[in-house]
This record gives structure tokens, sequence and C-alpha cells, in this order.
């Protein structure tokens, strides 16, 4: 895999739409859903994932080869960035800091056996239910593996914000399990 990923990502450089097709054939899918995470809505993921290609075929003299994974990685940051300047366009980012009225429950998270019963679409469901604010820094601090620092930076709020934000996104989250949980064993 290395060779081809090495290979086509030269290919796509050299603008061989052969290459850029399978390029989108064998990625599209996991680009669809790391823009749904971001903005919660089918469609508009679709749009963010068509400017991403673009924005990849585009940019290809940008990326370096580092090894099996860096062709794949270097996408999911354009993807991710694509997302976020969408949010930024509509302005959703601002409220991001804007506590909004959830309260934040004292109760333990669910125990990760709990968290393992339930279908990994039905987590990702619940991730794209969270409110844009929440959900942007969730997925910028668990998927992204970003600091609380880099998030604020990236989003124009500050580091308590961020901080913040989380803990109502995991507080909500947790209530989603619980609920879910608790129908499911009705």
């Amino acid at each position: 895999m290395t060779e081809d990923e090495q290979l086509l990502a030269e290919q796509c450089r050299q603008g061989d739409n052969r290459a850029r097709r399978q390029l989108y054939e064998r990625y599209a899918g996991h680009m669809l859903g790391i823009c749904l995470r971001y903005v919660g809505e089918r469609e508009t993921a679709r749009d963010l994932l068509h400017d991403g290609f673009l924005k990849l075929y585009a940019s290809f003299d940008k990326f370096t080869w580092r090894g099996t994974g860096s062709l794949k990685a270097w996408m999911e940051r354009v993807m991710v960035n694509t997302a976020l300047q969408y949010l930024r366009r509509q302005d959703v980012l601002r409220h991001a800091s804007e506590l909004e009225a959830v309260s934040v429950a004292d109760e333990e998270p669910p125990s990760p056996m709990m968290v393992e019963r339930i279908p990994e679409e039905r987590l990702m469901q619940f991730v794209r239910e969270l409110p844009v604010g929440y959900r942007t820094v969730f997925n910028l601090y668990v998927f992204e593996e970003k600091s609380h620092k880099e998030i604020a930076h990236l989003l124009g709020i500050n580091e308590k914000s961020s901080a913040s934000q989380l803990v109502r996104a995991k507080s909500a989250l947790a209530r989603k399990v619980r609920q879910w949980m608790a129908e499911q064993e009705q």
C-alpha cells in the first residue's frame, strides 16, 4: 500500500485525472465522515467534501510524502480546515464561546464497557447532534488531538471557553448515552 499511496500522490500532483478519481473513490467515504462530524448535516458535508477535494487537487505541490498514512493524514487536515473555514464563514464559531443553557451533570461519565455496547454510527450521530460549538471543540480535542490552546487559537476563543465547551459536550454525550442505554433495556 505504501508504494501505491506514494505513486497515487505523485500522479495526482502531476494532474492525472484517473489518479484523482481513484483518490476520491478510495478516500471519499472517510473524508465525508470527517465533514459530517463537524457540520452535522449530510448535504452540507457533501458540499464540503467536494470543496475539500478541489483544494486537495489544487495543492498537491504542498504535500510531502512521509510514509504510510501520510497521504490520508494530510487529506484529513485539509478536510478539517475546510469544515472550520465553512463554520467561520457561517459565523457559528463566534457562538462557541457563549455558554449555552445546558446544565453540566455532576454524575460519573458512562463506563467504557457501556459505551462499547453502542454502535459506532449511533455514537457519531450523538456527536453530530451536539450544538455546533460543543461539537467543534469536541471534534478538535478528541479526533484531531488538539490542545485547548490550539483550539482557542483555531476558533478565536479563549482556552477556558474551549475547556468549558468540552466539559459540556461530554456531559451532553453522557446524557445521550445513558438515555440510549435505558431505552435498550426496556
